[in-house]
């Protein structure tokens, strides 16, 4: 093995736990310093030039456009990044493991999700006019007519699906793969929600042209989903697999709906997108407290998922060295 992979490996063990302490601290850094607000800018630009502006029959040329341009933004995403983390680990190993959890960061936003959740509680307190125009910071879909058990359903699931993009996922493959890793994932989930819509938005036509990021947003959020839900699940002192697995396939997505049907067994509540799903029809109308018990699961999750990123780091490190004994 390497000389340098041990060295390594035990800066990246320190890096995740610093990094989620820092989110917290700190929260967000200013959008012209943001990582994911510039790959949210060049994706819009090059959505500008591979998606119509009206609806077209099956185009597979856009479909093959908008993978290649998809192809070149991720390699760049993954250059840069491995170059950041190959200049980090040639400082001091102290200093290595603050650069690394400071450039692994911005990857992470539970801080910011836990706080934007419970302030659609704070809102809905007061009004539910003010409860759906904070819930609409969340969420992507149309608050206005949403009554105020909908609005609460809707912050609970989108805590539920970000707890996976915006923690769960990232630091599966930073323990996988390093920074470059998650820097992808991020970008790869960013993508996804700017061009995996199966028809208009925002005036264009992503039906073929954010196909192939909605399938490979879809690819790498498989194993992590899976893992939140069962996380879900150990913090909540048991759920009954068959159950969730069942609940979790009457989502039209292969992936969020484990960790939204993981909280809706967890906390005995019914969370529903009107029209769409319904998840745990048995349950009770989630109350003003049932936001409040999904924020500290979810706190509890992230806890969880530091130990389980330590797991997969030492398996990746064993596998390593018994390839190249």
């Amino acid at each position: 093995m390497p000389t340098w992979a041990w060295p390594a490996a035990a800066v990246s063990l320190g890096v995740p736990l610093l990094a989620l302490a820092i989110d917290w601290w700190l929260g967000e850094p200013p959008a012209r310093w943001h990582p994911v607000v510039w790959m949210g800018s060049a994706l819009h630009r090059g959505g500008e030039w591979v998606a119509p502006l009206q609806p077209v029959a099956r185009d597979f040329r856009r479909f093959w456009l908008g993978a290649l341009v998809w192809i070149a933004l991720a390699a760049i995403v993954l250059i840069v990044s491995w170059w950041l983390q190959h200049a980090a680990l040639m400082l001091l190993a102290w200093l290595a493991v603050v650069m690394l959890a400071f450039l692994l960061k911005p990857l992470l936003a539970w801080r910011m999700l836990h706080d934007e959740v419970l302030a659609v509680e704070l809102a809905l307190g007061q009004s539910l006019p003010a409860g759906r125009a904070q819930l609409a910071r969340l969420v992507s879909r149309d608050v206005s007519a949403l009554t105020a058990v909908q609005v609460r359903e809707s912050a609970i699931e989108s805590l539920a699906e970000n707890l996976n993009d915006s923690v769960v996922a990232p630091l599966f493959w930073f323990a996988l793969l390093g920074l470059p890793g998650a820097a992808l994932y991020r970008f790869a989930n960013t993508a996804d929600a700017m061009w995996g819509y199966p028809g208009m938005r925002s005036g264009r036509y992503w039906q073929w042209a954010g196909k192939w990021a909605a399938r490979a947003d879809d690819v790498l959020s498989w194993v992590p989903a899976r893992i939140t839900a069962l996380l879900l699940a150990v913090v909540a002192r048991g759920l009954p697999f068959a159950a969730l697995a069942r609940q979790a396939r009457k989502t039209p997505s292969p992936n969020s709906g484990w960790p939204m049907a993981a909280m809706a067994l967890a906390l005995n509540v019914r969370l529903a997108k009107p029209g769409v799903y319904t998840l745990h029809s048995k349950g009770r109308r989630a109350g003003p407290l049932d936001t409040r018990r999904a924020a500290r699961l979810g706190t509890q999750v992230v806890l969880a998922m530091v130990p389980v990123v330590a797991g997969l780091q030492l398996l990746v490190l064993v596998v390593f060295a018994w390839a190249h004994a």
